[in-house]
């Protein structure tokens, strides 16, 4: 959990520092530290979706967690979560869609990706956070130009941090034994993953660009949905 908690409080500063800073730049700046933040987001979820092994794996993941993300609403089901801490948290006249973009739109990148998977996993099996050290200064980072075009609602996104990227590494604690032989970006069911995670990562980057929006959270199911297919292929002798 070192390398988590570590994480959450880049995260905090950063995104501290971006509201700090938020108010003495102009909306236009503001708007072209957002832009750059999703290039460079775009270029990496690329970079990532390229990695694929069977193309085929990711697009039937994608299209299944897809359907599984639409018919448990989790885009609304997030939008809620934002909206019920914005009330429940505000003192000012921040309006809910805001908080609750800055939310949403960190949590994704923040978690979706394999330095989390990976990181999370080395931290939790062997204590080593190396990689999530240099992730979490990239979050920091990141963090602070969210904050700064999105607002506070962006320093919420750490309880995804601590639940979904601290829930790996402890899960990764208790199945030591199971995780041992696999970790490793060589893996087959890590490389999908890593892939299946790229395009959801470009789909993060479209809707900081303005480009597109896409109902993201919704997909996020294909997360777990790759590295199972995998297996089950590998099973059948598919793969």
């Amino acid at each position: 959990m070192t390398g988590t908690l570590l994480n959450i409080v880049t995260v905090l500063i950063g995104g501290t520092a971006g509201l700090v800073l938020g108010h003495r730049l102009s909306e236009r700046t503001r708007q072209t530290l957002l832009s750059g933040v999703g290039l460079v987001t775009l270029v990496v979820g690329l970079q990532m979706a390229l990695s694929t092994r069977s193309i085929l794996v990711v697009l039937f993941s994608v299209l299944l967690g897809g359907l599984l993300g639409e018919w448990w609403r989790l885009e609304a089901r997030l939008e809620a979560l934002g909206d019920r801490l914005q009330r429940w948290l505000s003192r000012e006249g921040t309006t809910s869609s805001r908080v609750t973009e800055g939310f949403i739109t960190a949590s994704l990148v923040f978690c979706v990706g394999p330095m989390t998977i990976l990181g999370a996993i080395q931290d939790g099996l062997l204590g080593d956070y190396r990689l999530l050290a240099i992730k979490s200064v990239l979050d920091g980072f990141t963090a602070m130009a969210f904050a700064a075009a999105l607002g506070w609602g962006v320093l919420l996104s750490v309880i995804t941090l601590l639940v979904y990227q601290g829930g790996i590494s402890l899960s990764a604690m208790l199945l030591a034994g199971a995780w041992a032989a696999g970790v490793g970006r060589d893996v087959p069911a890590v490389v999908e993953l890593t892939a299946t995670g790229g395009v959801l990562i470009m789909g993060i980057g479209l809707l900081l660009l303005d480009v597109k929006r896409l109902p993201v959270a919704n997909y996020l199911p294909a997360i777990g949905i790759a590295p199972l297919l995998v297996v089950v292929l590998q099973r059948l002798g598919l793969l």
